[in-house]
Parts: structure tokens; C-alpha cells; sequence
């Protein structure tokens, strides 16, 4: 068990790697996209607890 908990890491950054050298233009709209979802995410979070907070 303990050599493939060691495997896997591997294998993902070897795909990674692939999937950047192969298509970075769609590799870079996938990081901008997830990038953007945890932005807007944390903002409503806020938004969410600012108006808990001050009553909005």
C-alpha cells in the first residue's frame, strides 16, 4: 500500500506535465476557470458574513 501512495503522486504530475506540453492554451483556460471559481467563491462567502454580520 505504501509503494502505490507513492506512485500516484507521480503518475498525476506526469499527466499534468503531459496535458500542459500538449495543449497549454486549454490548460491555461482550465487554471483560469478554477481559479476563478475559488475567487467568486470566497467572495460570496464574504459577502455571506458580512451581511450575517451587519445585520443586511
Amino acid at each position: 500500500m505504501a509503494k502505490i501512495k507513492s506512485f500516484v503522486p507521480w503518475v498525476v504530475l506526469a499527466f499534468v506535465v503531459y496535458a500542459v506540453v500538449t495543449s497549454p492554451d486549454k490548460s491555461a483556460d482550465l487554471v483560469r476557470n478554477v481559479w476563478s471559481i475559488l475567487s467568486d467563491g470566497v467572495t460570496n462567502i464574504g459577502n455571506f458574513f458580512d451581511n450575517i454580520l451587519n445585520g443586511g
